[in-house]
């Protein structure tokens, strides 16, 4: 959830040979709140489809507090798995928060909690689940990995799960960005549900709202579940999205 505060440029004349000032950045403000909401044709979470490959609607809303970098945030889904396993829920609920910062100008961090929360689950062992994170930046490059600190997602015995995930953002044109991330989820004492993902895309700012197609797949064929029609829910697949942030 990365924010970016662009810079503006005035120009002013001093003389007959009209010389030009640039103003400095308006500086960030000492609270932010952020609200956004999305239409996505299929919620991939770490390359697996929670829709059965159908549509979703999403949103979510975050405060940042730019002097010292601490955030909180929640982020909602709607969802498909956890009915379709007859555990009664039909929406995720993130809830996190952490603190960002710089280590160097070229090097930044991210680091916090995370839990989701699907109310009115009744799977044994319940899907709800913490997971704590760390996040190094390198320009527009990351690695970032992810702790479960108890069961993850309904799997028995699977706490210490982790996800390691390294991508990259890259500005390709004005408004206009290069999405790339390739991960591994690993699911302790449950070695077949563990895999690779992968996602290559394309994310473009159009002012009013923000358009993104990605590819996105996996190396697996475990997940399928009641509802799929046998359908593999991490095959690879184009996801389009709109979403609006304000």
């Amino acid at each position: 959830m990365e924010k970016l505060i662009l810079a503006t440029a005035v120009s002013a004349a001093f003389a007959v040979n009209a010389a030009y000032a640039q103003a400095p950045a308006a500086p960030a403000p000492e609270h932010a709140v952020t609200f956004n909401i999305a239409v996505t044709s299929d919620y991939r979470y770490r390359g697996i489809s929670q829709t059965r490959l159908k549509p979703a609607l999403q949103g979510g809303a975050d405060y940042t507090h730019n002097p010292s970098g601490f955030y909180v945030g929640t982020w909602l889904s709607t969802i498909k798995w956890i009915k379709d396993a007859n555990g009664g829920s039909d929406v995720e609920v993130d809830i996190y928060g952490g603190k960002r910062g710089s280590i160097t100008e070229a090097v930044s961090y991210d680091v916090g909690v995370l839990t989701y929360i699907f109310p009115s689950n009744d799977l044994k062992p319940s899907a709800n689940t913490t997971e704590i994170y760390g996040q190094v930046g390198f320009g527009p490059a990351y690695l970032k990995y992810s702790h479960s600190t108890a069961n993850l997602l309904g799997f028995a015995n699977s706490k210490n799960s982790g996800y390691l995930d390294i991508g990259a953002n890259i500005e390709i044109a004005e408004g206009t960005q290069l999405n790339l991330r390739a991960g591994r989820q690993t699911v302790k004492n449950s070695g077949a549900f563990s895999y690779t993902d992968w996602k290559i895309g394309v994310t473009k700012d159009f002012g009013i709202v923000s358009g993104s197609i990605a590819a996105i797949g996996t190396n697996t064929s475990s997940y399928v579940g009641p509802g799929t029609n046998g359908k593999n829910l991490g095959k690879t697949g184009v996801v389009v999205a709109v979403t609006k942030t304000f």
